[in-house]
């Protein structure tokens, strides 16, 4: 049986054409602006500030990387920054899926009044004021948990979960109850399998806001440099990039390297800096895209 073919008029066969053309256009402006920051750190500094790059490295060079990697707290910074991400995911992730799953439970004691506590917060906080007090009040300042605690449950996330949940079949529960299995159980046997793509999406986002999160680490541990993370280190390189590029060449020049080598601009050091910061997340997001799209899709079919 031969196929038959569906004859494209010219008037579609133009529109493909600039349909295409036009996304084609907006994905290169997109990407752009991470593939100039990326040739740029790959770059010799010296002639990268003369005649910036365009499309390829003007000059092959991993001075930057050297250069940036000598700072002081920079390893101790990015320690403290994969660990309070690592801890703050996992943690924020199994607290707002436990809550998630118990607003889901009709029987559970002052369920909608609780649930609707939970949703006020989203539209009404104490202030930065309010919140400093009650942190320096439970101990926090100056503590590594500060970073974990605040952030640990959110209402958004919990409502996304709940919404999730309430899609389940209600039978696969049931025959589960019947079989003994408490709420814990059916939680970590039943739920937590089957809520994969919700809770990877909502670790995405977690994992995103701890690891590019500054602000908490600018007012609550103010002084304690055991306790800098990268993104803060980062706010200041980009504050001070002038000094640290003073400090970067007085250092290569006491350990005998040639002023050519040890050259790097402002510019270079957020550039470099930026990338570093930024490079975890890209590797990680491609693998979590697939449970991204399908999570927030039927997560937020209804409130």
């Amino acid at each position: 049986m031969k196929s038959t073919k569906i004859k494209t008029s010219p008037s579609r066969k133009i529109f493909q054409v600039f349909n295409y053309t036009f996304l084609l256009l907006i994905t290169l402006l997109c990407i752009y602006p991470f593939w100039y920051i990326l040739i740029y750190t790959f770059s010799d500094p010296a002639l990268a500030d003369v005649n910036p790059p365009m499309l390829l490295p003007r000059g092959f060079s991993l001075q930057n990387y050297v250069d940036i990697f000598q700072l002081n707290g920079f390893f101790s910074a990015l320690f403290i920054s994969i660990l309070r991400t690592v801890i703050g995911t996992v943690t924020s992730v199994l607290a707002c899926s436990f809550l998630g799953y118990m607003f889901s439970k009709e029987e559970m004691p002052a369920r909608k009044f609780l649930y609707r506590m939970l949703i006020v917060t989203m539209y009404i906080n104490g202030g930065l004021i309010a919140t400093f007090i009650l942190i320096r009040s439970y101990g926090l300042l100056n503590n590594f948990w500060v970073y974990i605690l605040p952030t640990m449950i959110s209402a958004y996330y919990i409502v996304l979960i709940k919404t999730y949940i309430e899609q389940l079949p209600a039978s696969l529960e049931e025959s589960a109850r019947l079989d003994g299995a408490g709420y814990l159980t059916v939680f970590t046997k039943i739920i937590l399998p089957l809520a994969k793509p919700i809770i990877a999406t909502v670790a995405v986002f977690v994992a995103v806001s701890q690891w590019n999160s500054w602000f908490d680490n600018f007012v609550y541990t103010r002084g304690t440099d055991s306790l800098t993370t990268l993104q803060y280190l980062l706010y200041n390189y980009l504050n001070e990039a002038q000094r640290l590029a003073d400090q970067i060449k007085n250092a290569s020049s006491m350990n005998n390297v040639s002023a050519a080598v040890s050259t790097i601009s402002q510019r270079g050091i957020r550039m470099t800096i930026t990338v570093l910061a930024a490079l975890p997340i890209f590797a990680i997001y491609p693998f979590m895209q697939k449970y991204f799209v399908k999570g927030i899709m039927v997560g937020a079919v209804k409130g």
